[in-house]
């Protein structure tokens, strides 16, 4: 990928010129467990100011970037880098965990991030995706390819989230997607058994024949652990 960073970085710098101040490659592929044709590449682009024009100058060389598969960049400007890291606690400490520098200065490197709210985002999060996720089983329990894609997609979520609660339990999280959601299980007290299975799906080395039957039943041992995560998460904000 060395190349379409670089091709990418190019275009930002003639895009924005000195209001560019830094790229950071963040997630899983900063982290080390990268899923080739599953993770997403995962880009911050930190601005001085940001405007109008500035989203609408960055149209062609963004829209190249999402042509090859890749999720729009995250804008922000520097200023708001720190004084947003209390309302998305979870989503700075996993970029601050786990990132690259591209092109810059590490605006994330003196980030001061506020957990007064964390706990509650952990829980607010967690429940929205479990929501969605029910919904998404509907359609998805028809076939075994279905639910085998459902779980393997949204796991990457939960494992974000997982990391959370380990801060939120005085713990410091692992890099990777697994070690988080080992560490979470053995904290929590639950079977870490469907997350391994969901896992080896996910990276195509499930060996295991799974059936309709085995694939439903694989789901509901996953829901019923992401449940006892949240009730965890819950309880302590009692």
């Amino acid at each position: 990928m060395k190349h379409h960073f670089e091709a990418f970085i190019d275009d930002l710098k003639q895009t924005h010129g000195r209001n560019l101040s830094s790229v950071i490659l963040y997630g899983s592929a900063a982290a080390g467990d990268f899923v080739p044709f599953s993770s997403d590449y995962n880009i911050l682009i930190a601005l001085h100011k940001i405007g109008p024009a500035d989203l609408r100058n960055a149209h062609a060389c963004v829209r190249e970037w999402v042509r090859m598969g890749h999720p729009v960049p995250v804008y922000f400007t520097v200023s708001e880098l720190q004084n947003a890291a209390d309302v998305f606690p979870i989503e700075f400490h996993q970029m601050s965990t786990a990132r690259k520098v591209l092109y810059g200065p590490d605006v994330l490197a003196e980030l001061n991030i506020s957990d007064k709210f964390l706990r509650l985002q952990a829980e607010y999060e967690l429940r929205s995706k479990l929501i969605q996720l029910r919904r998404q089983y509907i359609p998805a329990s028809t076939t075994v390819d279905g639910l085998k894609a459902l779980m393997a997609d949204s796991l990457p979520s939960f494992a974000a989230l997982f990391r959370a609660v380990l801060i939120v339990e005085g713990l410091q999280p692992p890099a990777t997607k697994r070690e988080i959601v080992a560490l979470t299980c053995q904290k929590v007290g639950i079977d870490g058994l469907p997350f391994e299975k969901i896992f080896n799906i996910r990276e195509n080395n499930f060996t295991e024949k799974l059936d309709e039957k085995g694939a439903n039943a694989l789901f509901g041992d996953y829901m019923e652990q992401i449940e006892s995560v949240i009730n965890t998460v819950d309880l302590l904000g009692k």
